[in-house]
């Protein structure tokens, strides 16, 4: 049985790849978006922000850089497409190396307003203050609301507030709710293997051309078929493919652990090396430029 289960898993393995392999040599391949020019504190690709909105949150970030040190940037693009959210941000972390060298304690807001998207990416020194749950629950519950109204000046107003106070050390209101998740595996080893294998490395080119829900739908989709057909059990064709399409979601979350993706504490981008992708759009003055802080993906994303 368990020869004969291998046996499955390696067809239905190869039949993926086969599928993306075609896919990838029939369907038009898109290059990623360059790194926009640090060209302030705020940079505005989009013209979201007013003149006068760009000089107020811009003089904020600078009069908090003086006080505290660390550095803080706010980036708003028309779209990251094709890539994520989270691996444009870490692109153009590494990029900027906003925060101080050593002590890496800068963040970035990054905002793709075509897409509907936002991150907040934070540098290694900022992640036991500023961390993924805390940044998650800052997007949730202060930016996108005001987002949701059309009130992208205020939302990002009030979310880089919210972000210098829990750097400065006040802790965010005890959440309302909490959601915890069990995960029970059977000994089905080797088809959870060909499903994690199918949608974190097949599934990243499904990802990158159809974007992330529908390439998670399509990997999901696929497993729970050849399942189907190879071994003849339509629950646990659903159950794989379920689980083949939550992997898939989530994978882009943790794709920046890559190499070449920035994930690494030795980046090797200068600040502003990138030529802007866009024309230029609103930008704060004054010569800044970040001071060599390393990121490593964390941070939360979220949509609105």
């Amino acid at each position: 049985m368990t020869a004969m289960l291998w046996r499955a898993c390696s067809t239905l393995a190869a039949l993926v790849l086969a599928i993306a392999l075609f896919l990838a040599f029939t369907l038009p391949t898109h290059a990623d978006v360059a790194v926009p020019q640090l060209t302030g504190r705020v940079v505005d690709q989009t013209g979201t922000l007013s003149g006068s909105d760009v000089a107020t949150l811009s003089q904020k970030l600078q009069d908090f850089e003086s006080r505290k040190g660390s550095q803080i940037a706010v980036l708003i693009v028309p779209t990251t497409q094709p890539e994520t959210i989270e691996q444009f941000s870490i692109r153009v972390a590494e990029a900027w190396k906003i925060g101080r060298k050593k002590i890496d304690d800068g963040a970035i807001l990054v905002v793709a307003k075509n897409d509907r998207h936002l991150r907040i990416e934070v540098g290694y020194g900022l992640e036991g203050a500023l961390t993924d749950v805390t940044s998650r629950r800052i997007i949730d519950e202060v930016i996108t609301p005001k987002f949701r109204t059309g009130d992208f000046a205020g939302g990002i107003s009030d979310g880089v507030d919210r972000m210098i106070r829990v750097i400065d050390g006040e802790p965010l209101p005890v959440p309302s709710r909490s959601v915890n998740f069990a995960h029970n595996l059977d000994d089905l080893a080797p088809l959870f293997i060909v499903t994690l294998f199918a949608s974190i490395g097949v599934g990243g080119f499904f990802r990158a051309v159809f974007g992330r829900l529908l390439g998670s739908l399509a990997v999901g989709g696929i497993v729970a078929a050849l399942t189907w057909l190879i071994l003849g059990s339509f629950a646990l064709a659903m159950a794989l493919g379920a689980l083949g399409f939550v992997i898939g979601f989530v994978a882009d979350l943790f794709s920046a652990m890559a190499p070449g993706t920035g994930r690494s504490r030795g980046g090797s981008w200068s600040s502003g090396s990138s030529g802007g992708g866009w024309s230029s759009g609103s930008s704060s003055s004054g010569g800044f430029s970040g001071g060599g802080g390393s990121f490593g993906g964390g941070g939360a994303s979220g949509s609105w």
